[in-house]
């Protein structure tokens, strides 16, 4: 018995010898290009993000739209937000770039550890601000609405059907409708960000704890 356990403890230890063996620097090579992968695909998707909506923006449904917003009166404000919004999003992806561009150089693992934290910290500001800034349109419209003495009139073309209905019972259909519709958008936006955002997050903190395996 004991000889059978001696030659499967010799034949482990030649597998081990065999299998093979990667050093720190090889290591920390493989979870740096890793690391800027990540970065690299978070601006990507940032830029996508920022760029293709802005296509939809002459398209007839978004004609509809701010028509709607303009007999509300609202357009104004809607318009001086999304200055604002184009901004800083612009910022948030120069920032991502800083990032990447930080994050590709090799470097040792204390300072890769402390860009993966800035991007991770990054990235919670963007999305942070951009759920934010649907809820503050969603205010805007329903105190836009609730401002606005006939509503009817926007909604020209179903004014006539429209006369039946109580001013009062109008506002309040359309802010519960604008507020039920706010509510939704920001779940899909906040899931939509998980899984374009989270998911990578997720990678870049393994590799952070890889490399604080590997440091420390």
């Amino acid at each position: 018995m004991t000889d059978e356990l001696e030659l499967l403890k010799r034949d482990w230890q030649k597998k081990e010898t065999e299998l093979p063996s990667l050093s720190y620097a090889e290591i920390h090579k493989m979870i740096w290009k890793k690391s800027s992968s990540i970065v690299k695909w978070i601006l990507i998707i940032s830029i996508l993000e920022f760029t293709l909506p802005q296509l939809l923006i002459f398209a007839p449904p978004m004609e509809e739209a701010m028509q709607i917003y303009d007999n509300i009166g609202v357009s104004n404000y809607l318009f001086m937000l999304s200055l604002v919004i184009y901004a800083v999003a612009i910022y948030f992806i120069f920032q991502f770039y800083r990032r990447f561009t930080e994050i590709s150089v090799l470097d040792n693992s204390k300072n890769l550890m402390k860009k993966i934290l800035r991007t991770r910290k990054t990235v919670k500001h963007y999305v942070f601000f951009s759920l934010s800034m649907v809820l503050v349109m969603i205010i805007i419209m329903l105190v836009g609405v609730y401002l606005n003495e006939d509503i009817t009139h926007a909604f020209p073309e179903f004014e006539d059907k429209l006369q039946d209905i109580s001013p009062n019972k109008l506002k309040i259909t359309l802010m519960l409708t604008i507020g039920i519709f706010g509510i939704v958008l920001t779940l899909f936006m906040a899931g939509v960000y998980f899984l374009m955002y989270g998911l990578l997050l997720r990678k870049l903190n393994k590799n952070y704890a890889e490399l604080k395996q590997l440091e420390f």
